[in-house]
């Protein structure tokens, strides 16, 4: 079963105003930089572009839930978690991550994916496009994975089956 992933409007906001000072950095400097030779210009969007590129590639596009494993669909590459390394799967209410810090990873751009903690449920690692439809998924390893499938009673229903 595939479960999809849409952006929050904070996650909408902040991809939309990066985009547009990306742009804005690298359409400005070729404006206001006459001297085609300088090489800040190329390196400054060479940088943005890899930054964009970066994001937009391990952004989690959606979640596909087989017999075997659950599958964090992303443009480059997927994350495959066998469902037999699944130790509980829950949905919680949104406070439950609230006050999350981000320790390494994108805090809006492109979604919430990266290693994240909190006092509540400590360490964790997210790959969510939106923080009002929180799972997590524990893994018998003791890793704590943070997903946000847009209709997360039945993506929770589909792995109890």
């Amino acid at each position: 079963m595939h479960f999809q992933a849409s952006l929050d409007k904070t996650a909408i906001v902040l991809t939309v105003l990066v985009t547009v000072l990306f742009a804005t950095i690298i359409g400005g400097q070729y404006a206001l930089i006459s001297d085609a030779g300088r090489a800040l210009p190329i390196y400054t969007t060479v940088g943005c572009l890899a930054a964009y590129g970066l994001a937009f590639a391990f952004r989690p596009a959606g979640y596909v839930v087989t017999a075997d494993e659950v599958i964090i669909s992303r443009p480059l590459v997927d994350v495959h978690i066998r469902r037999a390394d699944i130790k509980r799967v829950v949905a919680l209410p949104s406070r439950d991550i609230g006050g999350a810090i981000r320790l390494f990873g994108a805090g809006g751009f492109f979604g919430y994916y990266g290693k994240y903690a909190n006092t509540l449920l400590g360490a964790m690692t997210w790959y969510a496009t939106r923080r009002d439809t929180p799972v997590l998924l524990e893994t018998t390893a003791g890793k704590k994975l943070i997903l946000s499938p847009n209709a997360p009673a039945e993506f929770v229903g589909a792995l109890g089956a």
